[in-house]
């Protein structure tokens, strides 16, 4: 019976662990909880905020309204500093990061602080919306499910986005929104499995706050829709307003990182005392105002009804625009998205009342309706999400030409003079900054089980003796063989399972009466020759397995190793083209000029760029006299793949003017530069066969500052050369100044810096009197300041350099902003970071400060990697 037990969970395991079986029931349950969630949300504050509108009737409303202000923001901004800091803000741009695969923290505790500390903070009066706590509860709750229902990584940021869809959906109670929003601005994926698990989540959610919430956001629900219709003169003026909209979308974004950057740097106060202060001027400011601002949906209802005159719907759209701006950079726990609705509501009714005025053809609660969508899109750049938002909040089709209109020249004019969400922009903001080709993730989507899976497989059959299999073992490096009986795969028989007859109480003397089938491992983990690579090392990591049977059916078609694996990813590292396409040959050498060797080192320089080149041939002249190095400059030619090298046409010209170049200034400083042209189909591959034929000891190379290339760090070459080079790597972002006179060296107090400070002695010597700034960054918080390192840097360079050496302690909660701000402060020329080969790889994220200053400094930025980091 227990045997039986056993097969039938493992079926059912079975059945689980395919994707899209999966998907369906994990959809679901996101659906159910995302829906709860936001219902919880919407009765919490509409139960508080309610209470709070008949205490200020009750009571004097000039000391109530600030204190519950103060007392909710304090005790919000005290639970998410104390639980979970990571629940403040918005989240929505959190969410974006995490399906980006920034590592960020969201789980089950974040959702918990997250709905109680938004429903504190919205119920006290904050201006801000509920949306996007309910994304980024959806989204922790749907991460959290899939740690409790293992997938693969993929899976899993699909089912996150299936979780963020279904909290927008069920706070707008817009199911299509929520969908289009996972689609056009988080996950930007239309795969089968994403829309799946997205409808399907957004519906649940959407249909539990129908039938359980409050419709708070639902307009067709509160109020009766006017009829509404189109005609063409109007096309003017939802022109104007779709202008007027992106106008205020770009200045709403920029208002809210200036908002952000004021609290950082002018009220250096805890988290509770900062949404505290939030809380209470806005509670000022509902004083002073009509009793109509108490209520955001009040006041939502006044513009959508028409019941408002034009003065009273500019003073709602300036307060309601500062009081959000500044709420907001507080960190308060809230949403955007609800606000930009509102105050598109007031901008299209301001266009509406004008056009009325002149044509008399809509009602201004049109052109109100309307400018939801259109600031909607002017912040989140958004269009079709735009569109589709509102026309669920109104069901009215005849509002759709007109949100088309307005959605679209909103977009183009945001993206004309500022190009990013706002999300983008509070990632970039936190020193995060997303490729727009982050989606792709190079083999391990591209590649599915049957482009890696071997498909001549060693079996065993059932019927087997035991002895025979052991000696199938002894023969061969596999550590599973997959068992058929009739063609079929019945099982697995791998070393752990030969492990174990010790403890069947079989021994040696017994291995001939016995067979494979009674010790095998039955109903083994399986693939399928569609599933993705990255679904394949889900399953070997999960299951701890060291082979993958590949099936159709129970029909075996190949196996999957560990080895496998590793072959692919090393061949997807060291190529650029798609990895079933011709393979590299070897780089060859078309013209090359040797000089007398003097044997104590070479410095490898690659030369493409003209502009660059005379710089970075200075940088390796001052290096190579320092340390008695020759140069080794290398011109490469790229050929494709499909044309052999030999037979390659290929013109020398520039390559040629460059390295006579390189000799002109060697012989210039009597260091001697060696010179060579090679051919190649991938230049990465070439400059690392140059390297282990040369015998090079430092590569001094240069960088754009930017990369296309997905799921790069610098760019595919570079990277390249920082993972495999086993020599020290100089790597150098040019700017347009070609002499350097202050430079600038963070330290972070270990040992990655060294080589930073070993090269500048080498590199000061491009100018006469040089002055060194080194700095380190401390934590605003941080009491014990340890600058031993500092001290110890500039005694060694006082002694090898001829110029003068500062040493400072800066104050910043992120390091990389604190160090470019402390460059631009002092005027400086170069920035020079030492940094390990794992740090310098890593994606673009809190951790990498190398790559985020390399990007951000207008400055020259020079990144040393020794050989040993």
């Amino acid at each position: 019976m227990v045997r039986i037990g056993q097969i039938f969970w493992k079926r059912l395991s079975r059945l689980l662990i395919r994707p899209k079986r999966l998907a369906i029931f994990e959809a679901c349950l996101i659906g159910l909880a995302s829906g709860l969630a936001a219902v919880l949300l919407g009765q919490g504050v509409g139960w508080l905020g309610g209470w709070r509108q008949s205490a200020s009737h009750l009571l004097p409303a000039y000391y109530l309204l600030p204190t519950i202000g103060l007392g909710g923001g304090f005790l919000a901004g005290w639970l998410v500093e104390r639980i979970a800091p990571s629940a403040a803000g918005s989240g929505m741009s959190e969410v974006k990061a995490v399906l980006a695969r920034v590592p960020m923290p969201l789980n089950l505790k974040i959702a918990f602080v997250k709905l109680v500390s938004a429903t504190l903070v919205l119920a006290t009066g904050i201006p801000l919306g509920r949306e996007g706590p309910t994304v980024q509860i959806g989204a922790a709750l749907a991460n959290q499910f899939s740690r409790w229902f293992p997938t693969s990584p993929n899976h899993r940021r699909q089912l996150i986005a299936a979780g963020a869809g279904a909290g927008l959906a069920a706070a707008f109670d817009a199911p299509i929104a929520g969908v289009l929003f996972v689609v056009e601005e988080l996950l930007q994926d239309i795969s089968g499995i994403t829309l799946g698990t997205a409808i399907l989540a957004s519906f649940i959610a959407a249909v539990i706050a129908r039938i359980l919430g409050t419709h708070s956001l639902d307009l067709d629900l509160h109020l009766v829709t006017p009829n509404t219709s189109f005609f063409a003169p109007e096309i003017p003026f939802y022109l104007l307003l779709g202008i007027l909209a992106g106008l205020g979308g770009v200045l709403f974004n920029r208002g809210i990182l200036a908002s952000l950057s004021f609290y950082g740097r002018f009220l250096k106060i805890s988290l509770p005392w900062r949404i505290g202060l939030a809380g209470l001027v806005t509670g000022f400011a509902l004083v002073a105002l009509p009793p109509v601002f108490r209520d955001n949906a009040g006041l939502r209802e006044l513009l959508l009804a028409g019941d408002a005159n034009w003065l009273l719907v500019a003073l709602v759209f300036c307060i309601q625009f500062l009081l959000i701006v500044f709420t907001y950079g507080s960190g308060a726990p809230a949403g955007l998205l609800v606000p930009s609705l509102a105050l598109g509501a007031a901008l299209g009714y301001l266009v509406g009342i004008w056009e009325h005025h002149w044509l008399g053809l809509s009602l201004a609660t049109t052109y109100a309706r309307v400018g939801m969508g259109a600031f909607f899109c002017g912040v989140a750049r958004v269009p079709i999400t735009a569109v589709v938002i509102v026309f669920e909040m109104t069901t009215d089709f005849n509002l759709v030409l007109p949100l088309m209109i307005v959605s679209v020249t909103a977009y183009l004019v945001a993206e004309l003079l500022e190009a990013g969400s706002l999300y983008d922009k509070l990632l970039e903001f936190k020193g995060i900054h997303l490729s727009k080709e982050g989606t792709s993730q190079g083999p391990w989507m591209e590649l599915t089980a049957a482009d890696v899976m071997q498909p001549r497989v060693e079996t065993l059959s059932g019927r087997m003796r035991l002895d025979e299999a052991l000696q199938a073992f002894s023969q061969s490096s596999h550590r599973g063989f997959p068992v058929l009986e009739e063609g079929k795969l019945v099982g697995i028989l791998t070393q752990k399972d030969v492990a174990n007859l010790a403890q069947r109480g079989l021994s040696s003397n017994d291995y001939g009466e016995h067979f494979v089938a009674e010790v095998m491992t039955q109903e083994p983990i399986t693939t399928y020759p569609k599933d993705t690579l990255a679904h394949v090392v889900h399953l070997l990591d999960r299951y701890n397995l060291s082979n993958l049977p590949v099936v159709e059916g129970r029909r075996l078609v190949g196996i999957i190793t560990r080895s496998d694996i590793i072959r692919v990813e090393a061949a997807y590292l060291n190529t650029s083209e798609n990895l079933s396409g011709p393979k590299a040959e070897p780089s060859q050498v078309i013209y090359r000029i040797r000089v007398p060797e003097t044997g104590q080192g070479r410095i490898l320089v690659p030369l493409f760029n003209p502009k660059t080149a005379e710089t970075l041939l200075q940088m390796a002249v001052a290096i190579a006299r320092d340390r008695h190095y020759e140069i080794e400059c290398l011109h490469i030619i790229l050929v494709p793949r499909h044309q052999s090298l030999a037979d390659a046409r290929v013109s020398m010209r520039m390559g040629q003017r460059l390295l006579r170049q390189a000799m002109r200034l060697g012989q210039a400083w009597n260091v001697p530069v060696h010179i060579q042209i090679r051919v190649a189909h991938d230049v990465s591959q070439a400059i690392m066969q140059t390297i282990k034929d040369r015998y090079i000891n430092l590569v001094l190379m240069g960088w754009k500052g930017s990369t296309a290339t997905p799921g790069r760090v610098f760019s595919r070459v570079v990277d390249t050369v920082i993972r495999q080079a086993a020599c020290e790597v100089v790597l150098v972002k040019l700017k347009d100044q070609r002499h350097f006179e202050r430079w600038l060296v963070p330290m972070a107090g270990g040992p990655n810096a060294q080589g930073a400070i070993a090269l500048l002695p080498a590199l000061t010597s491009l100018n006469k009197m040089p002055i060194i700034n080194l700095c380190q960054v401390f934590q605003p918080d941080e009491t014990n300041l340890n600058t031993t390192s500092l001290k110890k840097a500039a005694d060694f360079l006082e002694q090898h350099v001829n110029g003068v050496v500062k040493i400072a302690s800066v104050r910043g909660t992120s390091v990389a902003d604190a160090i470019l701000e402390f460059a631009k402060h002092n005027d400086t020329d170069a920035i020079v970071l030492g940094a390990s080969r794992e740090g310098l790889l890593q994606q673009v994220v809190h951790g990498n400060i190398p790559a985020t200053i390399s990007r951000n400094s207008p400055q020259t930025v020079i990144v040393v990697r020794s050989a040993s980091a």
